[in-house]
């Protein structure tokens, strides 16, 4: 049996007190960085592969069903906003299309011709990159679409809850965070998913900074879409210049972000 769907260490949850319920739910999460600590390897050596593949104009594809289709729909749908990049750079594609975001569409997952034609529908690019997400690692939709994507000569990765899995086995860059069996037995969208989750944090953070899209520790690109973050670029441009609030903010009210804002009061300063 995979460990995803081994039984849980624990038993008649029913008769937990809501107390004893999260304290042992909190138990279980904090095991999940430690998984993720072991896999740091196999991510290291994904992200090596991708960041020269994107700096020739390669794009970033994540394909999955379920809890892990939508997660990484989450990722993609984040680095437009955080990196000021476009939506067409990152992308998360779910079986059965953007309803299954909100609701699960039968059958979705086990189709795996579909999965490559979802690709295809974003047109096709020597140097993109396809990762599979799939806690089990046996999702046929997943599978069928890293198969394809590496037949079709593109870099594919995976990211996965158990070892030895036929997804593991089917991409050139597997990446394998073994958590355990879940609180709730099967239940994949707990413990898996929240590594799932770390993986791609780590995953889409680690190649926007090697594109150069974070100067020192700040989001210098990032687009400036509510009054939050307006008075954050700001805040920005205020420690990089050394301006006070008002000529910073309409600086970036200028040049539209952080970067361009700092380089071009750097050049009037520098003539």
């Amino acid at each position: 049996m995979s460990t995803t769907e081994s039984s849980s260490f624990y038993d008649h949850l029913e008769k937990m007190s809501v107390s004893e319920l999260l304290a042992n739910m909190n138990k279980e999460d904090q095991t999940v960085p430690l998984a993720v600590n072991k896999a740091l390897p196999q991510l290291e050596a994904l992200i090596d592969a991708i960041v020269p593949r994107m700096e020739k104009g390669g794009r970033l594809f994540y394909i999955g069903a379920g809890t892990s289709g939508r997660l990484g729909i989450l990722d993609a749908s984040e680095c437009p906003p955080t990196y000021g990049v476009s939506h067409e750079m990152v992308i998360g594609i779910i079986a059965g299309g953007d309803t299954a975001i909100r609701k699960a569409v039968e059958n979705a997952e086990d189709d795996p011709q579909q999965a490559w034609k979802d690709i295809q529908s974003f047109g096709f690019n020597a140097q993109d990159t396809v990762i599979g997400i799939a806690a089990s690692g046996t999702t046929p939709y997943v599978i069928g679409g890293v198969k394809a994507a590496e037949s079709a000569g593109l870099l594919t990765g995976c990211v996965t809850c158990n070892t030895n899995s036929p997804l593991a086995a089917a991409v050139r860059f597997p990446v394998e965070v073994v958590v355990g069996p879940e609180f709730v037995t099967g239940s994949t969208r707990m413990k898996s998913g929240t590594a799932q989750k770390l993986c791609l944090n780590m995953i889409s953070t680690s190649v926007m900074i090697k594109l150069g899209k974070v100067k020192g520790n700040k989001m210098v690109d990032m687009q400036l879409s509510n009054k939050k973050l307006v008075d954050r670029g700001t805040k920005m441009i205020m420690e990089a210049t050394g301006l006070g609030e008002k000529e910073a903010h309409d600086l970036l009210n200028k040049y539209g972000s952080v970067r361009n804002a700092v380089a071009a009061h750097e050049k009037k300063t520098d003539a």
